[in-house]
């Protein structure tokens, strides 16, 4: 990455609104970097060892981006698919499903 151009990472920028995990850099997909990025985190995780009092290390915190990368497609991707599937255009289903 450090080797991205200026043009490159704008052009990311610009791309990941519209194109979500499907938006690409040097032929690679946000996907692709996303899945790296979290093999990387977690294994520097690990090998950080830091524990808690219940000896779980910080590598669960990593457990719902990995979920979503999981799932291949962004939260805002689910929401556009409900909305123009089973909400009908309605935003109002959001307020009962996501509410916590």
């Amino acid at each position: 990455m450090k080797d991205w151009t200026a043009e490159e990472r704008q052009k990311l920028r610009d791309d990941v609104p519209r194109l979500g995990f499907r938006a690409t850099i040097r032929h690679q997909t946000l996907l692709d970097i996303a899945l790296e990025l979290l093999r990387l985190a977690e294994k520097g995780l690990v090998r950080r060892a830091k524990l808690d009092r219940n000896g779980r290390d910080e590598t669960r915190y990593l457990r719902p981006l990995q979920e979503i990368v999981a799932r291949g497609i962004t939260p805002a991707e689910e929401l556009l698919e409900k909305f123009h599937g089973p909400w009908k255009g309605s935003v109002e289903p959001i307020f009962d499903e996501y509410a916590y």
